[in-house]
């Protein structure tokens, strides 16, 4: 088929990245994902009124024990999140690849942000409704924006 196009049989990772460069890419693509679609779409579920205004996107106020900002905090995680997906993921092709990262961030990412974290941090679970739909609904988002963001890298397969 051509230098550009592999085979549909391959099932290798795109192009035999290493592993340590397939998970520095996971992780940048997480990273900045966090910044421009997660907290962009947060800063739209701000506008319409699914989030209230306290939990403004973007936010810089400092976060303990370090005092690192909330927002890079928050994408330091989203990083951590994309750097563990993406070898996993980016197996995948075509619209598959797609599903894959949309679902996840739909599916693990609200259910640890609910169900493990509070309880590691000796809080409650929280209140699901609004809440869930609106973590749902950021993490999709952000896992769109991940896999848009590895496919701009070139991680991905054809």
């Amino acid at each position: 088929m051509g230098p550009f196009y592999p085979s549909m049989t391959s099932i290798a990772a795109p192009r035999s990245i290493p592993l340590w460069k397939l998970l520095a890419f996971g992780f940048a693509a997480g990273f900045l994902s966090t910044l421009i679609f997660h907290q962009s779409f947060w800063y739209v579920l701000n506008v319409v009124g699914v989030i209230p205004w306290e939990r403004p996107a973007w936010p810089l106020d400092p976060i303990p024990p370090f005092g690192v900002p909330s927002l890079i905090s928050k994408a330091f995680w989203g990083g951590l999140w994309g750097a563990s997906l993406a070898p996993l993921l980016v197996r995948l092709r075509g619209s598959s690849y797609w599903v894959g990262w949309i679902v996840v961030g739909a599916v693990a990412l609200p259910l640890v942000a609910f169900f493990v974290v509070p309880p590691l941090k000796g809080q409650p679970i929280p209140a699901l409704w609004p809440r869930m739909l609106a973590s749902i609904l950021l993490n999709s988002v952000w896992g769109f924006g991940t896999g848009l963001i590895l496919k701009w890298f070139g991680v991905t397969r054809s």
